[in-house]
């Protein structure tokens, strides 16, 4: 496996922009490091990477190469899993893209659950946007992608996509309160908070109000979920999220939820996938499969 030492020094360094900082990391000197890329190039015959005054950067030569070094490196990790998992030792590494409604309660709840059975899988939890994630499978970071509305999904292999319908967050005592199901235009006569423009929630509140020739005009936007949740309580006013991103004691304590009219504002898709053509390693594919049965159970699949 000594081959795929070098083949991960070169990933720690593209992934870093320097070797001095690749070499902090991998508790290395720099000299060693810059020996192994030198040896490396030259068997190659082409730079790897261009030095730059400040670090340096993947040359065309070596955006081939970190193509092929990151598909090495999942590989061998698949291989790795598969062969503890013979062994009925269930280890491995589980990495995850994923929209920001997914952090506060379903994958801590998820993982949990599976670590219960399996402690010896560790995992990687990172908050992407709708197109950050998509990206994160094709260079191997994460193994599995969860998001809301994706932009674009070339290189995404949907493995379960469910509905997710915009609901109303608010305090007990609002208003809108009362209402089971809220219509658009009785939101817009409240002040209310909106998420930022990157997010899949203001992407449909934004197709809707269109639609329907209303302006948003926000009175407190946010890339933060738990901040606009907070702060609709604080103030008495409304915010909007999808039922995922939301406890399931919301409906007890400070914090009320209300479907919007899905005729003003039809609810989103929320997918989970990973990389087209791709053979997961046992653990991620495991995890998967507990995802896709919770969310089928939870939500209408799509």
């Amino acid at each position: 496996m000594r081959h795929l030492t070098s083949l991960r020094y070169i990933d720690a360094v593209a992934k870093a922009g320097s070797i001095r900082g690749a070499a902090e990391s991998l508790a290395i000197t720099s000299t060693a490091l810059n020996r192994r890329i030198l040896a490396l190039e030259e068997e190659m015959g082409v730079p790897v990477f261009e030095r730059l005054p400040h670090g340096v950067r993947l040359s065309s030569a070596g955006e081939i190469l970190i193509h092929h070094i990151r598909n090495q490196i999942s590989d061998m990790e698949r291989v790795r899993s598969q062969i503890a998992d013979l062994s009925g030792v269930r280890r491995g590494h589980v990495s995850i893209a994923c929209s920001q409604a997914l952090l506060p309660y379903f994958l801590p709840h998820q993982i949990a659950h599976y670590r219960k059975d399996h402690p010896a899988v560790t995992f990687g939890v990172h908050l992407r946007d709708r197109q950050a994630a998509e990206q994160s499978l094709v260079d191997h970071s994460a193994d599995l992608a969860i998001v809301f509305e994706p932009v674009r999904m070339a290189d995404f292999m949907t493995l379960i996509r469910v509905h997710q319908p915009v609901h109303v967050v608010m305090a007990p005592h609002h208003p809108l309160a009362a209402k089971e199901t809220i219509r658009l235009s009785d939101c817009l006569a409240y002040p209310y908070s909106l998420p930022t423009v990157p997010f899949g929630v203001r992407h449909l509140m934004d197709m809707a109000a269109q639609k329907s020739s209303y302006r948003l005009e926000p009175v407190i936007e946010s890339d933060s979920f738990e901040f606009l949740r907070n702060h609709a309580v604080a103030e008495n006013i409304i915010t909007f999220q999808i039922p995922i991103g939301l406890s399931d004691h919301t409906m007890t304590g400070e914090m009320i939820t209300r479907p919007l009219d899905k005729r003003d504002v039809p609810a989103g898709v929320l997918y989970m996938g990973q990389l087209r053509g791709r053979t997961l390693p046992v653990a991620a594919a495991r995890f998967a499969a507990q995802l896709s049965t919770t969310l089928a159970n939870r939500y209408e699949v799509s």
